[in-house]
């Protein structure tokens, strides 16, 4: 039954060799890898408009210059990132470039930040098209962290159908989301053109206001940044691309930052002059849907798509992380099951860990995760800052032909994401203090993980210095609870590998010891049987006593002990809860003796 329904849902395993078209095309790619960052021009331009209607409605004005200001740090993170992807075509992005030019902490800092960016990802975009989808029927807005956690299971399972056909399904939202604002930029400029839109709906540019500080206009600029947040998946995914992946990762990406740049752009130029304020109950995008079309079918559309593209946008996250997790598992600061490829060739442990832990954070947060979005923040600008250092050291160490130029982008995209960080500290403290406590602890858990790992490799590795004294023998231990055919079966076996046999019996009473003896001499007389009466009818105490004992004279004579354990397997699953389970405590309790082999012998049930 499981694997029918994981066939129906996942689809039939793919062969290794079939990994090439598993790959995706520019068009798939820029579709499943942009879906974060084209999707928070539906909230960036408001969250600037939020920060100046503190002032008051003359302050709008300086939406325009704070955008550019916006644009200015995009286009710099947009040919860093370009550089980052020609520069380190194996992915990895921010983690991969702190590692090797910062060094070994700071690229964990990198790797842990996105990492935890990526799940804030998927839990905050489904939120927030859940929250879309609950406000056009109402009558579903107690079900909010039910449908967003089904969601969640969806996209998951498209994800664990492949790269290929998740991107295929989830390219046309994204695309008629594009389309959709195109066409409402397009029109509204063609309004503002012709006369059409009102003139002196704005305040002019330029207008004197008061109360407006230079700490208030970081704050909306830091604010409006959240639109950059997603910037940085097409560096961790260079992989997932068609040959040559660098090549077309770095086209994607342009496209990507051109596609952002207009959109942004035309929105918030379009808020501007509509003279737009945020309201609670409707979003900027839907004034100006509304002031550009009307509440007809082209309105309509543009809140549909916007609603999709915010739920697909933890498809991002989905793409991103399991890729992430890749490196950091291949650098052993993550368990290795992240750098596994499952059925259909993607890397579904990482799949589900994150569809998991994202689908927590919508629980434990009943889907309201607007107080998340400042660490989303900090979680993108803290590994933007430190690949952008990253970069400038490499050319500074390097000194490839034009680095000059190279050196001037990345030191402005560092200067102005070091200051967006420091601003997010110093105006949202209250909300974004939990990283000073849990990016230690990311960090440290990374550090405990290659620790073990390297214990691991340094007790397997085989070490020339090193000799070790060849085995003379072997003496079987054979624990038996009567004379069935599943011991005898085992003591069958055992004398096919052992030099010596012992069989160890247990019993709770002087009575059953003696009636033991007497039926083995009869039935095995040829081999060893040691019996013992446990008074506080423990089994494992006597059995780890008497293997101490011939333990001891194996060791003097460089013998080998094998412990074989007898046990029958019964035909249906739920036969086991009828049977005493004592050779599974006794195997579980031996494993951790040092120079003890233990050996399962199974007898299986016909009936």
């Amino acid at each position: 039954m499981y694997m029918s329904l994981k066939r129906l849902l996942i689809g039939k395993p793919l062969k290794t060799r079939e990994l090439g078209e598993q790959r995706l095309n520019k068009s798939k790619a820029l579709a499943i890898l942009s879906s974060d960052a084209l999707s928070s021009v539906a909230y960036g331009p408001e969250q600037v408009l939020i920060v100046l209607a503190t002032i008051g409605f003359t302050a709008f004005w300086y939406s325009l210059p704070i955008a550019l200001g916006i644009l200015i740090l995009l286009i710099a993170l947009i040919f860093s990132y370009r550089q980052i992807i020609y520069a380190y075509p194996h992915g990895g992005g921010a983690y991969v470039v702190s590692k090797t030019n910062l060094g070994e902490k700071f690229g964990l800092i990198a790797g842990g930040s996105l990492l935890v960016d990526y799940i804030l990802t998927v839990s905050v975009s489904v939120s927030a098209g859940t929250d879309a989808i609950t406000s056009a029927f109402p009558a579903l807005h107690q079900h909010n962290v039910a449908i967003a956690c089904v969601l969640v299971i969806f996209i998951t399972v498209l994800n664990l159908r492949g790269v290929t056909e998740s991107a295929t399904i989830l390219s046309y939202p994204v695309y008629l989301f594009v389309l959709g604002l195109f066409i409402m930029i397009g029109v509204g400029l063609f309004n503002i053109a012709t006369g059409h839109a009102p003139a002196h709906a704005h305040p002019p540019v330029g207008t004197y206001v008061s109360g407006v500080s230079l700490f208030l206009l970081l704050k909306a600029f830091t604010s409006g940044c959240s639109a950059l947040t997603g910037v940085e998946a097409v560096s961790n995914a260079i992989p997932n691309f068609q040959e040559p992946a660098a090549k077309n990762a770095a086209r994607t990406l342009m496209m990507m930052g051109l596609l952002l740049a207009i959109l942004f752009s035309g929105i918030t130029f379009l808020a501007y002059w509509y003279g737009i304020s945020p309201r609670g109950e409707e979003t900027v995008v839907s004034q100006i849907a509304s002031d550009t079309f009307g509440r007809g079918t082209l309105y309509y559309f543009i809140q549909v798509t916007t609603a999709m593209i915010l739920v697909l946008a933890a498809n991002t996250g989905f793409s991103a992380f399991p890729l992430l997790a890749v490196n950091l598992a291949t650098d052993k600061y993550l368990p290795r099951m992240f750098s596994i490829r499952g059925d259909r060739l993607g890397y579904s442990n990482g799949i589900i860990i994150l569809s998991i832990l994202s689908i927590i954070l919508i629980v434990a947060f009943q889907g309201k995760t607007e107080n998340l979005i400042p660490l989303y923040a900090v979680g993108v600008f803290i590994p933007f800052t430190l690949s952008q250092t990253g970069m400038i050291l490499k050319w500074i160490r390097e000194k490839p032909k034009g680095w000059k130029h190279r050196f001037l982008i990345n030191l402005l995209g560092a200067l102005i994401t070091l200051l967006v960080v420091f601003i997010l500290f110093t105006t949202k403290f209250t909300q974004v203090w939990p990283v000073l406590i849990f990016m230690p602890l990311i960090v440290l858990m990374f550090l405990r993980i290659k620790s073990h790992y390297d214990a691991v490799g340094d007790q397997l590795r085989i070490y020339e210095s090193e000799t070790s004294q060849p085995i003379k023998g072997n003496i079987v231990v054979v624990p038996v609870a009567g004379i069935t055919k599943v011991v005898e079966n085992s003591l069958a076996y055992a004398q096919s590998i052992g030099d010596e046999v012992i069989a160890i019996y247990v019993a709770f009473d002087r009575e059953s010891e003696r009636k033991m003896e007497e039926k083995w001499k009869k039935w095995k007389p040829e081999l060893r049987l040691f019996t013992f009466v446990s008074q506080y009818r423990s089994l494992i105490r006597p059995m780890g006593r008497v293997i101490d004992l011939i333990e001891e004279k194996a060791d003097k004579h460089n013998y080998q002990v094998t412990v074989l354990i007898p046990q029958f397997i019964t035909k249906k699953s739920w036969h086991y809860i009828l049977h005493n389970q004592s050779g599974v405590l006794l195997r579980t309790y031996l494993l951790y003796r040092k120079n003890v082999i233990v050996t399962t012998v199974p007898y299986l049930f016909k009936k």
